[in-house]
């Protein structure tokens, strides 16, 4: 019998968002403070509770695998959407199971609220919220018992946003089709959702080569950040004058080179450049 599952990362995904960096790693093998986001999301699953930590993977697995120590990866070769991805864990969760968004780093994510507060109301699904920094995000409404209100509705507590960390029961991961499927499609299924409202902590989404390089340059400005408005892979070696630059795995840009607004990676030991 395979182990228990109590964590997940969602780590499969098509990279869209980060352009040309998505050639040589998925999103959550790119590093901050030399260490890959998705170890820092496995970290703070673990400060919450969870023992036994699974993800998924479709973007070069390999690479994924490669930074994924102490993790079960699940390959999903057909993207299975932003609920499917769960029914790795189907039949492996005892009590709930805490999930996390693999693109994203924080510093601590009080997933010790989350659980408790999903335990004591018996909900199938709860999501941890914080106020609504005000932006682009789509805002959550809860109802006056706390519950998430259909997408679009407005209730009496709120705006607020969605972290990204879900505690999952069995019971919810049960509802899950066969194949792809997305959380709209659940929602209106489930018949207790939480929200749980904690204040807000450092955390930052890490979606697109400018907010790479925007966190490299606040989080890590000895390491990844360490060429200003650039980002520095661990194995990257800078060279020449570089602006707006990201220098991937194994990157050694000739020492005469002026260059703005690319990638640069090693590749079948050449040298590959990519503009943004």
């Amino acid at each position: 019998m395979p182990e228990p599952l109590d964590g997940f990362l969602l780590a499969a995904g098509l990279g869209t968002r980060m352009g040309v960096l998505s050639r040589c790693l998925p999103k959550p093998a790119w590093t901050l403070r030399d260490r890959p986001l998705l170890q820092w999301g496995a970290e703070a699953l673990r400060g919450g509770g969870a023992v036994r930590i699974g993800c998924n993977a479709h973007l070069l697995p390999d690479r994924l695998r490669a930074v994924a120590e102490g993790l079960e990866v699940f390959d999903e070769p057909i993207l299975l959407g932003s609920a499917g991805g769960l029914r790795h864990a189907l039949g492996r969760v005892a009590t709930e199971l805490l999930v996390w968004n693999a693109d994203i780093w924080a510093d601590a994510v009080p997933f010790d609220r989350l659980r408790a507060c999903h335990r004591e109301a018996r909900a199938e699904l709860s999501w941890l919220l914080v106020p609504h920094p005000g932006g682009p995000w789509n805002p959550v409404w809860l109802d006056a018992q706390g519950c998430v209100l259909p997408k679009g509705m407005t209730g009496v507590q709120g705006p607020f946003h969605f972290t990204g960390a879900a505690a999952w029961s069995p019971e919810a991961l049960a509802l899950l089709p066969e194949g792809p499927s997305e959380m709209d499609a659940l929602r209106p299924r489930l018949s207790l959702h939480l929200g749980v409202v904690a204040e807000p902590f450092p955390w930052r989404e890490v979606g697109t080569p400018e907010a790479l390089m925007a966190a490299a340059a606040e989080l890590a400005p000895r390491q990844e950040g360490r060429l200003p408005g650039c980002y520095v892979h661990p194995s990257a070696v800078p060279g020449g004058r570089l602006a707006h630059c990201v220098l991937g795995p194994g990157a050694a840009p000739p020492p005469a080179i002026s260059d703005a607004d690319a990638l640069w990676f090693e590749e079948g030991g050449h040298q590959v450049r990519l503009g943004f």
